[in-house]
């Protein structure tokens, strides 16, 4: 019999008994952050649950993780405290159960509408890296800017390729985003300029929030990497496009790209993802042996993008792509990232980098659904290549189950002008 809460819960919604996402929230606009969970058109209180000593296992028992601002401390715990936490709250949710269910007063401060609750950062990040684990767009890229004698780098296809972003401009969805300004180079032969960039983009990605770090110089075990990751989350790594092409070159992203990067507000753990995990496709050639799995793991998990143009009510969906297209693995990127003795530390985020389909109806930025700006996108009576001020771009994704979903709600930011 599937598991069924005692709180109603509309098939289409997100967040059933069986997904149980982590966030922080205030209940008002002056209450302090504190962890919760989502569930239906609620938000259960953790520190609420916690304080009436409802979390009696051996490691949550007697932890004040529900009681900080942010879910580093209970991220940090590790895998056995995240199980003992889910079997908790998934044994107060459910439809059987009374502790919760039949206690109005516990109910009324435990479980708070979504609606009038202010989401903020899920934990504090104190490092972000975003990798290019995407083999097509990675191919779509170098068709773009090096033609078709050099699609992909031979090395992409033996290492994780990646660069450390910027943790302080990454902010929580519906964080309006400011049109950057920076140096740029419209045509070979003329001169650089500094303005605001022309060619503003989204990229569509996920992200792994990690858990338990490791000691500085000992690396992580690829087969216990799932070990350190707390949960995914959605992301979109606002980039612009004519900045990062002038100054890529030879150091990687820098300004293109550190202005601005989104994440969804609720944290899907692995469990939660467990029904929707399958086997990686074989990579070729093999990988070398610190990053090669006893068993490789991908998830099931869609993804969709609409844009909302500026002025306009309804939104378009512009690229439908799923988590399934990297090629690297999610463990194989955590392994990797610290295979050199690099210490993660419970929060740090890893993105995925830009997650394109086959087709360029899956292709996950408008650099490649417009061809560079070569091909306009339809969009409701008007027409996009970049990014215009005002548009709102808005992610989401999710897993489809037997009768439910397990999904991360939206991402979403809204493009303001630049100040110049």
């Amino acid at each position: 019999m599937a598991l069924k809460s005692f709180i109603e819960v509309h098939p289409d919604s997100h967040f059933p008994i069986q997904n149980l996402p982590y966030g922080v929230f205030k209940p008002e606009p002056d209450s302090e952050p504190r962890p919760g969970v989502a569930i239906g058109d609620y938000v259960l209180d953790l520190s609420v649950i916690a304080s009436a000593g409802l979390f009696d296992g051996p490691y949550l028992k007697n932890s004040d993780c529900f009681a900080q601002p942010n879910l580093n401390k209970f991220s940090g715990l590790g895998r056995p405290a995240w199980k003992e936490a889910r079997t908790t709250l998934q044994k107060l949710l459910s439809a059987t159960e009374p502790i919760l269910r039949d206690n109005e007063s516990l109910r009324e401060k435990a479980l708070v509408p979504m609606g009038k609750v202010q989401m903020v950062l899920p934990v504090a990040i104190g490092d972000y890296t975003d990798f290019f684990t995407s083999k097509n767009h990675v191919r779509n890229c170098g068709l773009i800017f090096r033609g078709p004698d050099q699609e992909i780098n031979p090395n992409w296809f033996h290492v994780p390729i990646a660069y450390h972003g910027r943790a302080s401009s990454v902010v929580n969805s519906g964080t309006d985003i400011m049109r950057p300004r920076g140096q740029a180079h419209p045509a070979p032969n003329s001169q650089p300029y500094f303005g605001p960039s022309r060619k503003l983009d989204f990229e569509l990605e996920m992200a792994v929030i990690v858990g338990p770090g490791n000691e500085f110089g000992k690396p992580v075990d690829v087969n216990e990497a799932a070990d350190h990751i707390f949960g995914l989350v959605l992301m979109n790594d606002w980039s612009a496009r004519d900045i990062q092409a002038w100054e890529y070159v030879p150091l990687g992203p820098f300004l293109g790209k550190s202005f601005g990067t989104t994440i969804s507000p609720w944290i899907v753990t692995l469990d939660a993802l467990e029904p929707f995990a399958f086997d990686a496709p074989k990579q070729d050639p093999p990988p070398l042996p610190y990053i090669a799995e006893k068993e490789s793991k991908n998830y099931d998990i869609s993804l969709e993008v609409s844009i909302v143009p500026a002025g306009k009510e309804d939104g378009s969906i512009v690229t439908k792509s799923n988590l399934k297209h990297i090629y690297w693995t999610v463990t194989q990127q955590l392994a990797h990232h610290t295979s050199n003795g690099c210490n993660l530390r419970p929060g740090d985020l890893l993105g995925t980098g830009t997650i394109s389909g086959p087709v360029p109806e899956s292709f996950g930025s408008l650099l490649e659904l417009s061809w560079n700006g070569q091909q306009p996108l339809s969009l409701g009576g008007t027409t996009r290549t970049f990014l215009e001020d005002g548009d709102e771009v808005i992610l989401s994704g999710c897993c489809k189950g037997d009768g439910y979903s397990v999904g991360f709600g939206k991402c979403s930011g809204k493009i303001l002008p630049s100040p110049l």
